[in-house]
């Protein structure tokens, strides 16, 4: 088996951590709303890598989790008139259904981030401890300019950021930080689901919750295979890299596997863009096997 890593950008033969068992995690959606298309993407041509491992005769555990806090989803909560674990239990659910309706294996473990809190909470306060992290006003930031590694997936450069900073108006929250380049950990909120920690009520930055769901559940934090599309490799993989560097001291996974956007009329299909087609619709309208041939039909490095 020879995998393309985007880690290294070249093929490379696959070997597992431990012989004849396989370890992947694949970054979830953020349950706001229903699946689309390109959500579907990571999800078939993942559950096809795992089949591919299960055929070989390899232990495959497979995780993909779910983020249940986030901004978008207090916004959603809102305009639906519900409670943000009602609108995120019902778009799991919708969920659940696109990914039975195509025939996808269900991961071994499907993490939330509202069940992760404890351990998300303790990861924060090692990264403070080590001095990788400080506290502003409540507000937990990520010191990026300690991981000397930082930009070994992207091959973005600290001192690019740092210099395309100086080109824009500072934020509110850029101008509480130490270099413009940190990321938060954790928010103080006023709004929307809150967690009681040391610094303050609020909830964790986005870039944390994965590096902890796979510490949590992998030993010493490290698999074999990390996956995701294309969007989520600067800054939301790169920034997980950096924590699981500072706390573990390694890059989480041996291979890093990224596929590419669905574009639609030449622009990345999205729903802040509402160009928008819903899963549910289209294996209702073309049924499994061909909504299933048509995502597999393009190599999944390539656009779509």
């Amino acid at each position: 088996m020879r995998l393309f890593n985007t880690l290294t950008n070249k093929k490379e033969e696959f070997k597992p951590i431990e012989e004849g068992k396989v370890s992947i995690y694949i970054c979830g959606p953020t349950v706001y709303n229903h699946a689309h298309i390109g959500n579907t993407r990571p999800m078939i041509v993942f559950d096809v890598l795992r089949r591919t491992f299960e055929y070989l005769g390899n232990d495959v555990t497979f995780v993909s989790n779910y983020t249940d806090v986030d901004d978008k989803i207090i916004k959603a909560a809102k305009a639906e008139g519900i409670t943000e674990k009602e609108l995120t239990d019902k778009y799991i659910k919708a969920y659940e259904d696109v990914r039975a309706g195509l025939n996808i294996e269900d991961p071994t473990y499907k993490p939330r981030v509202t069940e992760t809190m404890p351990e998300i909470i303790d990861f924060i306060q090692a990264l403070i401890d080590k001095g990788y992290a400080y506290e502003v006003d409540g507000d937990v930031y990520f010191r990026v300019t300690k991981v000397k590694e930082y930009g070994m997936l992207s091959g973005i450069k600290v001192e690019d950021l740092i210099a395309g900073a100086s080109d824009r108006t500072l934020s509110v929250d850029d101008k509480k930080k130490e270099s413009t380049t940190d990321f938060a950990l954790w928010k103080k909120t006023n709004e929307g689901i809150q967690f009681d920690t040391p610094w303050s009520k609020g909830r964790p930055g986005w870039h944390t919750e994965c590096v902890v769901m796979i510490n949590k559940l992998f030993k010493d934090g490290k698999i074999d295979i990390h996956g995701g599309g294309q969007d989520l490799k600067f800054p939301h993989h790169e920034n997980e890299i950096a924590q699981s560097m500072a706390y573990n001291g390694h890059p989480i996974a041996n291979y890093w596997m990224h596929n590419q956007m669905i574009n639609i009329d030449g622009e990345k299909m999205s729903k802040s863009l509402g160009n928008v087609l819903w899963a549910k619709d289209l294996i209702v309208e073309f049924g499994c096997n061909v909504f299933k041939w048509l995502m597999l039909s393009t190599h999944y490095r390539n656009p779509l």
